[in-house]
């Protein structure tokens, strides 16, 4: 539940928590390393630029978030739990029998979920359409779809990104995770010679390319893109997959695993005692 009184880091220390907890509690695998990668993107979203009301969720006026890299659902549900649009005890029903939070959102807006998302490649189509309708009706309200960066080797993603430019969409921001990781692996599409970031340029997209985990510069990029208004924004966002937990951090083995009893009980110890770095430039970690 929302604690107006953390900080912004022991804030993003609790989502984690929550992630963690919930994973192991469901006693499944779950998708915990791009869960936990995208934190302080949707912690600084949700509680400082994303206009919304948590006890009134299918308010007219509120802007929309759609997960498009719908297997991460796990930080996603974490994040609307802090922020009360659900309690504890529906949290823990995660992956259970007949519960409305399972592996992948499924479009429930009372508890704040906009969208259905399984197969990637979805959401920004989805988030096009959201987008063009509220600018149809003159409505000031912002779509903001969250895609990771192996969700991007989807030709479905390059056609509603081509298809928004042209449309002028200046109320519609993807994000994209850009943790370097897909399911098999590294994600190899977007290396070397082709930059991530540059594709969606060439898409005739405005760009931000930021420090996924630093607070203050993922703050100025969503306000940059609130002040953008006849070109929609790609905020291209450089996150370490697993962030926070040491031995998960770019280990693709926790893409998608379970968390036994000994492992939460290290979990929790890396936990108790992190002090995250940020990134420097180069996206390694600064000394």
């Amino acid at each position: 539940m929302f604690k107006p009184d953390l900080s912004f880091a022991e804030a993003c220390l609790e989502v984690r928590r929550t992630i963690i907890e919930t994973a192991f509690k469901c006693g499944q695998a779950t998708h915990i390393g791009g869960s936990l990668s995208m934190v302080e993107i949707l912690n600084t979203l949700f509680s400082e630029i994303l206009v919304h009301r948590p006890h009134e969720p299918e308010w007219n006026d509120r802007d929309v978030f759609i997960l498009s890299k719908g297997h991460a659902v796990l930080g996603y549900f974490a994040v609307l739990h802090r922020q009360g649009y659900f309690s504890a005890e529906k949290l823990a029903t995660f992956q259970t029998n007949g519960s409305d939070l399972i592996a992948h959102p499924v479009k429930k807006e009372v508890l704040g979920i906009e969208s259905s998302n399984g197969s990637l490649g979805q959401g920004l189509a989805y988030g096009m359409g959201m987008a063009l309708g509220m600018r149809k009706r003159g409505q000031d309200r912002r779509v903001y779809v969250m895609l990771g960066d192996g969700e991007c080797n989807e030709g479905s993603v390059w056609e509603s990104a081509a298809t928004a430019a042209e449309l002028g969409l200046g109320n519609l921001t993807a994000i994209i995770d850009e943790n370097g990781f897909r399911n098999d692996g590294p994600n190899t599409t977007y290396a070397g010679r082709v930059v991530l970031a540059n594709v969606w340029r060439a898409f005739g997209w405005n760009v931000i390319e930021i420090d996924g985990h630093d607070h203050q510069v993922i703050l100025n990029a969503f306000q940059n893109a609130r002040h953008t208004t006849d070109t929609p924004t790609a905020i291209v966002a450089r996150t370490v997959k697993g962030r926070g937990v040491d031995f998960m951090e770019n280990n693709n083995d926790w893409h998608h695993n379970r968390i036994t009893a000994n492992v939460f009980e290290r979990c929790l110890k890396v936990l108790d005692g992190c002090d995250l770095p940020k990134l420097d430039a180069s996206g390694e970690p600064s000394v």
